[in-house]
């Protein structure tokens, strides 16, 4: 269980990285986009995030 958890936790670091590292005007500008958001619509892309994460783990797995 810890050797898959920080597995995941590597893979979430190397995918989260990858957009900074090939384009950061357009992290940067995305960011920028995000905190114009209302609370709201942040929680719905962090609920839309989690149940997709949820439904792959259960697709893969």
């Amino acid at each position: 269980m810890g050797v898959s958890l920080l597995t995941a936790f590597a893979l979430m670091l190397i995918i989260e990285g990858i957009l900074p590292f090939v384009a950061p005007a357009a992290w940067r500008e995305t960011f920028l986009r995000l905190a114009t958001l209302a609370d709201g619509q942040i929680r719905f892309v962090g609920l839309t995030s989690m149940l997709t994460g949820i439904v792959l783990l259960f697709i893969f797995n």
